[in-house]
């Protein structure tokens, strides 16, 4: 009996939907400009105050002391920022991958230009963190050949740029030809594979860093690079980094 009835009425809606006169109506808006002197309305006020409170005691809150300020422009071809934002990456993530790969990683790679503010004297809080690195970059692992390896070292040398780098050494002369080049402080061998850390953002060629498409592999850690920066200050109580070794022109 059911399918009976749907026989039925199903063509009577089809008639009557045929029937009946579809009218339109233009949509018609205007641009607000939002500045200051629009009035705050003191009810939407009064019902978020307690949320904006708890944010800011959450960013506020102390995590750490740097003795000095920590200044990405202070430094040639590697900062105490950009060191310690490696060597951060290093540390933190290097648990999740020898717990997936049985493997550490073996170099880490950020960019100079994702350090978005200096770390000043002082306390360091879950604001600082925010101010450092305000993207939403994820660490990703790139499973690389030694060969491959070169590529990014080209880059490097190319690029003549302070990124923050941890586990490769790498010296030039004065006229930018390799002196030394170790990862983990061994020299480079073709056919390894080497785990390399990086942002999702270089990984997929940002800051023109194409030699990531030599990689064989890559997996994420679902581990935001701010996130892994508030851990890593909740460690440690003192950062105080340094420049360093690690990319040198002699």
């Amino acid at each position: 009996m059911r399918h009976l009835l749907t026989i039925f009425i199903f063509p009577l809606l089809l008639f009557s939907c045929k029937n009946q006169e579809v009218q339109s109506k233009q949509a018609q808006g205007k641009q607000i400009v939002l500045t200051d002197s629009i009035k705050a309305d003191p009810a939407i006020e009064e019902f978020i105050a307690p949320y904006r409170a708890h944010i800011a005691s959450e960013m506020d809150s102390v995590l750490a002391y740097a003795p000095k300020d920590l200044d990405k422009s202070e430094g040639d071809l590697n900062t105490a920022i950009g060191n310690m934002m490696a060597d951060a990456v290093k540390e933190m993530a290097d648990p999740v991958v020898i717990s997936r790969k049985g493997k550490s990683i073996d170099v880490v790679l950020l960019n100079f230009g994702g350090i978005r503010s200096t770390i000043n004297k002082g306390n360091i809080t879950t604001r600082t963190a925010y101010q450092v690195m305000p993207f939403e970059n994820e660490v990703i692992i790139a499973e690389m050949t030694g060969e491959a390896l070169g590529g990014m070292i080209k880059y490097l040398i190319r690029a003549n740029t302070a990124h923050p780098l941890s586990g490769l050494e790498l010296w030039l002369d004065e006229r930018d030809n390799v002196v030394k080049a170790l990862v983990q402080g061994a020299p480079i061998e073709e056919n390894r594979t080497y785990y390399v850390a990086t942002n999702d953002y270089l990984f997929q060629g940002g800051d023109n860093m194409d030699f990531f498409s030599e990689a064989t592999d890559s997996f994420y850690l679902d581990y935001k690079i701010r996130n892994l920066l508030i851990d890593y200050f909740k460690k440690h109580d003192t950062i105080a980094p340094s420049t360093d070794h690690r990319f040198i022109r002699k």
